[in-house]
């Protein structure tokens, strides 16, 4: 229970103690108990604060979370930029850092390399020593075993079921969580976003792949085995186009970034002509291209929305969440969520008088997918601090 209570004051930002009760359904006494330990052990201040209905009298006495009770940062490493972010211990940020992924490019050692650089270049930025830390967490693209700390597939290294947790630990010094990075952006939106008012939801990201966090019961859900959820790879057409992962027909193999350059080659004239391009350059001319006419471009976002508008409707009539959150750079290109997209996607959905799935919009930087592996780590530090004091 004093978990909860550390958990439910740190997600609503500050609340009195007859607020904590009420939510948690929980008797006062047993509130004012627990919160006293929080308080003693330096987790927990209080703070003047108004009342949720504002009425007479001076502001409540609220709780809420020693931000310098402790500093964990998150990780997220990605084929174009990584990036890093220290956070407090009620989850704010202090400290942030970019760094280009051509350093660690295509290698096991230059990846851990550049890990180690961002995490430094991040505590520096935050103006701390790294023994301020406490612990690290790390986004990674593919399919990753969180409880094992396993890296079992990804687009980036050719190398196979890499013990990524424990050469991560190993060069920066520090306990580290690892986990898909699609987990650690619905992680942020659970904590901080959307999810926070909703006990069941679905995120949907496209970028360089496609991916899915779903959220059961205010708790990431990642499958039997913890493999779950990965979107990308549901297949969409028998015999299709070629996916990074080596098979056939995926979805990501239609709507991915990697997969709309393919298509901007053609689009663009530039098939048999050497390019120096990014692919984030290329997509933004295949984008231009379409808003100025170009009926090439236009049919390839045509044809990506189709494909997004199928898998909208298979998520809803698999899950049925009551929330959809659409996130992802490539969210800033409104051919993929345009109103025809959406209401494709309703119409592929069975109806028979089910709720509308609200979907919703975000077009986060790069920074949240940090911010949601620095959420990982801060995670698992409250839960053995507090299962420490438990015990």
């Amino acid at each position: 229970m004093k978990q909860q209570i550390f958990e439910r004051i740190r997600s609503l930002g500050q609340l009195s103690r007859i607020e904590v009760a009420k939510d948690l359904g929980v008797s006062a006494g047993s509130v004012t108990t627990l919160t006293s330990e929080l308080l003693q052990d330096g987790y927990l201040e209080e703070t003047r604060s108004a009342p949720r209905d504002v009425t007479r009298g001076r502001p409540k006495v609220a709780l809420q979370v020693r931000r310098s009770a402790g500093y964990v940062a998150g990780i997220k490493i990605s084929n174009e930029a990584h990036t890093a972010v220290v956070v407090d211990f009620a989850g704010r940020p202090v400290g942030e850092a970019r760094l280009s992924a051509e350093q660690g490019a295509g290698t096991l050692e230059g990846l851990l390399d550049a890990a180690q650089k961002i995490f430094a270049m991040a505590v520096a930025d935050a103006g701390l020593a790294r023994g301020d830390v406490s612990a690290v967490g790390v986004g990674l693209p593919g399919m990753v075993d969180h409880a094992s700390g396993i890296w079992l597939w990804s687009p980036l290294l050719n190398e196979r079921r890499i013990p990524i947790r424990d050469l991560l630990t190993e060069r920066v010094g520090l306990p580290v969580q690892i986990d898909n990075d699609v987990n650690l952006l619905t992680l942020a939106e659970l904590w901080y976003g959307a999810g926070r008012s909703v006990s069941d939801f679905a995120v949907v990201t496209i970028e360089q792949g496609v991916g899915m966090g779903l959220v059961l019961g205010h708790n990431l859900y990642r499958g039997a085995h913890g493999f779950g959820m990965e979107l990308g790879h549901v297949k969409v057409q028998l015999d299709g186009a070629l996916c990074r992962c080596g098979r056939r027909g995926c979805l990501e193999a239609y709507i991915a970034d990697y997969a709309l350059v393919r298509e901007a080659h053609v689009a663009l004239g530039l098939v048999n002509r050497p390019t120096g391009a990014s692919s984030s350059v290329l997509l933004e001319s295949l984008y231009d291209q379409a808003k100025a006419g170009n009926e090439a471009a236009r049919t390839i976002f045509r044809r990506a929305a189709r494909f997004l508008a199928l898998t909208l409707a298979n998520v809803v009539n698999l899950f049925d969440p009551p929330l959809i959150i659409l996130s992802g750079e490539r969210m800033r290109y409104d051919y993929l969520y345009e109103d025809d997209t959406l209401e494709e996607a309703k119409t592929m959905t069975l109806d028979k008088g089910r709720p509308d799935t609200r979907i919703e919009i975000h077009a986060w930087g790069d920074w949240v997918w940090a911010r949601g592996a620095a959420t990982l780590a801060l995670s698992a530090l409250t839960d053995a601090r507090l299962a420490g004091e438990a015990a």
